[in-house]
């Protein structure tokens, strides 16, 4: 197969990021090509340069042999390049032609020629087998459907490269199948594909090559008959890595957190039990849409659970909203900081003091002598590098952000301490003293169950891991069974690492 695509060393740098260093690879005609790696590997950040999302900062792409400039997702349209996002772009108040021809209707005058966007609509839904009328609602398509619409709309558009994002990320079994019938279809006549998922059983079935990506760099390649899960573990786990902190070995105390049946809204056919003890840290590990943020909120009472039950300190808890969850001695601190987790706009005291409001209130009005104390206590503990308590949160650094919500759960002195992310965006430093003080909390004796897509976080901070692929826990790994391969086999739907 001669080469239709080519990328030659390709670089991209976000602020404090180098998301992509030399990344080179090369797609053929009539070729599935699968790109994997661990969170962070650069995968997206490759795909939305190709498809004119993201300037590159260097490094050159080559289409048949000629060297072309991709300023926007319009020239990658005119280039036969197409990007299907892993979350929809449609319109679904519009019909099925008119999402398929959107931004390119044919006229006549200011007048759309809808007969026209029909007739060409039927031919490319044929393409992809899909047996609705053009003029049906996008609205009243399934998931697996809509992804179809997504497909035909870019095979109108002549494109000769499509790039999948996590296809099946929300597809049923069957609306799977029919999609892999359809990609060995458009392989079968000429149409190339990159492939990006997770799932390496489907990159097994599907890819004629893996490109491995890891950190950002070319990690390795396999042809089809080396591809195997292992081999592509090995790939994407392979590197070395700085230790950023040391756990110090403790005893742990009696359950503190019983987790039993629990079902949630976003995964009900697994059931999840598993048991936190006090003094205890235990991370959680999984892949992109694994279900590790949504079993934290549905704890903490954010989100409904539809089933099970969960017990702190051997007591039963019904816990249907945060405010139960607070009662009953947890805390969440949430993955997006910023949104959830504290009021940019508000002072550090008054941030700092948010959790305990109902608990310090006088009369019903806050007690500010208490308020000034409390944030007084917390910014000595956690180190909070703010001029005084009167600062806006919006002025400090991410790592000082995190402290604060850290510390306005601290005021409550909880015995469960739910981390969703606790170091994601901010620096090294900020992270040895996020991570110490999970140590410290941990030595007086709070439960502490964190989430984190770090691998090494995972590894150093972890009593006990557990490791959770589509809504299930797959396995957990003690801390001397604990490894990055051993972790990725389970995170990628293996029970037998």
């Amino acid at each position: 197969m001669s080469a239709l695509l080519q990328v030659r060393s390709i670089s991209k740098r976000f602020p404090g990021v180098l998301a992509l260093e030399n990344v080179s690879l090369t797609l053929a005609r009539g070729e599935v090509l699968a790109v994997v790696g661990e969170n962070g590997a650069g995968k997206s950040t490759l795909m939305k340069i190709l498809a004119g999302v993201q300037p590159p900062d260097s490094g050159e792409i080559l289409l048949d042999g000629k060297a072309v400039e991709i300023h926007s997702v319009r020239d990658a349209q005119r280039l036969g390049i197409a990007l299907i996002h892993q979350e929809l772009n449609l319109a679904d108040n519009l019909t099925v032609a008119a999402n398929i021809f959107l931004g390119r209707e044919p006229r006549t005058g200011w007048f759309i020629r809808r007969a026209e966007t029909e007739t060409a609509s039927l031919i490319a839904l044929r393409q992809v087998g899909l047996d609705v009328s053009p003029r049906t609602l996008v609205s009243t398509l399934s998931i697996g459907r809509q992804q179809m619409v997504e497909i035909a709309k870019a095979l109108s558009a002549n494109a000769r490269v499509l790039i999948m994002d996590e296809p099946t990320s929300s597809l049923s079994q069957h609306e799977a199948d029919a999609l892999f019938r359809v990609i060995k279809e458009l392989r079968s006549r000429g149409v190339s594909i990159i492939y990006i998922s997770h799932r390496l059983g489907e990159v097994k079935e599907l890819a004629d090559r893996v490109v491995v990506l890891r950190d950002g760099k070319n990690a390795g390649e396999l042809n089809r008959n080396e591809t195997t899960h292992d081999a592509m573990v090995r790939l994407m786990v392979g590197r070395n890595f700085n230790e950023l902190y040391h756990r110090q070995s403790h005893s742990t105390g009696r359950p503190m957190l019983e987790v039993r049946g629990l079902r949630t809204a976003a995964n009900p056919r697994h059931p999840l039990n598993f048991t936190v003890r006090a003094g205890e840290v235990v991370g959680v590990a999984g892949l992109v849409g694994a279900g590790r943020t949504e079993m934290l909120q549905v704890l903490f009472g954010i989100d409904p659970a539809l089933g099970g039950e969960v017990l702190i300190d051997g007591s039963p808890q019904k816990i249907e909203s945060p405010g139960d969850a607070i009662r009953a001695g947890m805390a969440l601190v949430p993955e997006d900081r910023k949104q959830q987790g504290v009021i940019l706009e508000m002072a550090v005291r008054e941030n700092l003091s948010l959790a305990a409001l109902r608990r310090d209130a006088r009369g019903g009005f806050l007690d500010h002598g208490r308020e000034c104390a409390i944030a007084g206590e917390m910014v000595e503990k956690l180190n909070v590098r703010t001029p005084d308590q009167r600062q806006l949160v919006q002025y400090l650094s991410g790592g000082n952000q995190q402290k604060i919500v850290l510390g306005k759960w601290l005021a409550l002195k909880p015995r469960v301490l739910l981390l969703d992310e606790p170091t994601r965006g901010i620096d090294v430093g900020a992270k040895q003293e996020i991570y110490k003080l999970m140590e410290q909390l941990a030595a007086d004796g709070v439960a502490i169950l964190f989430v984190s897509s770090e691998m090494e976080e995972i590894l150093r901070m972890s009593d006990r891991a557990l490791v959770m692929h589509e809504g299930r826990i797959t396995g957990e790994l003690q801390r001397d069974e604990l490894s990055e391969e051993a972790v990725m086999r389970l995170a990628t739907g293996r029970s037998d690492a």
